[in-house]
């Protein structure tokens, strides 16, 4: 027998490069970034869908749509949520590149009470303000079809509806994160528990807002105090409709700009007012 045949197995195999650390740790922060965002979305779109259901003979008066989602239709609106996920980890890996380089400034050590609130309603305002401007974008007739049509094959939305997104629309969803961060941390380190409480209530807002029930009560948009926040009605006007309520959180953006419907109060008051004793045909 020849040499070669008396060596280990092992010395026969063919040699490879090592993989650099710096690799292994962006791919160990994708897969991390996967489950974190696909944890979210179950517990938020997941979450919504249950109530839904579950309160389903109680809340059915509440319907603001005469059409339901067909099964099909729920299933491509899961499809492109996944995608979407898929995504957002990506683009994920750049928050955690500013992050590891330190031009993201990260609080360390206990949570800083003042430092949290303030971060979670800077992240909010500055997140309704960013989805307002991009999403009247993405409805002007040279994005529509390659970024935002795909979102709104939901004709009639669901829960599942809220991550139902085209790749561009996707990334552009996903850029404003790491550059909000980039604007906190010139003030201060970014606190995370700021950012789990903002990210917890991005999806929950998103999820409600694609319910198809309404649950706030009646004279909710014309109060002072409750008029500037969105509600379902708000949001599902503008998947029926299209030309109106591109705000996200908020309606001041859509009130300073126009861009509120003409008949949002009405049709949120049709909803509203009903009971189960006196429930007419949805208007939408």
């Amino acid at each position: 027998m020849g040499e070669t045949s008396r060596l280990p197995m092992e010395s026969r195999m063919p040699s490879y490069p090592a993989v650099p650390p710096l690799l292994i740790r962006f791919a160990h922060h994708m897969a991390g970034g996967v489950q974190i965002e696909l944890i979210r979305y179950l517990a938020g779109a997941g979450g919504v869908a249950m109530v839904v259901w579950l309160a389903g003979r109680l809340i059915a008066h509440r319907r603001i749509q005469t059409r339901r989602a067909k099964a099909a239709e729920v299933a491509r609106e899961l499809r492109q949520s996944l995608w979407t996920i898929m995504v957002f980890a990506v683009v994920d890996l750049l928050t955690v590149a500013l992050a590891m380089t330190g031009v993201i400034r990260i609080a360390k050590g206990p949570a800083d009470a003042f430092a949290v609130g303030w971060q979670v309603l800077a992240l909010i305002v500055l997140h309704d303000a960013w989805f307002y401007w991009m999403h009247r974008a993405l409805h002007t007739r040279a994005l529509f079809r390659l970024t935002h049509l795909a979102h709104h094959r939901s004709r009639t939305p669901t829960p599942w509806a809220a991550y139902s997104f085209a790749t561009g629309e996707a990334v552009t969803e996903a850029l404003v994160i790491p550059a909000m961060f980039l604007i906190i941390a010139l003030l201060a380190p970014v606190q995370q528990l700021a950012v789990f409480i903002f990210l917890g209530h991005q999806i929950a807002r998103n999820a409600i807002g694609h319910s198809g029930h309404e649950l706030a009560w009646s004279g909710f948009t014309r109060n002072p105090w409750t008029g500037w926040l969105t509600t379902t009605t708000h949001h599902d006007l503008h998947h029926s409709e299209g030309r109106y309520n591109y705000g996200l959180y908020f309606t001041w953006w859509d009130r300073w700009m126009g861009t509120e419907h003409p008949r949002y109060h009405d049709r949120f008051e049709a909803v509203a007012t009903r009971t189960p004793t006196n429930v007419t045909q949805p208007v939408a």
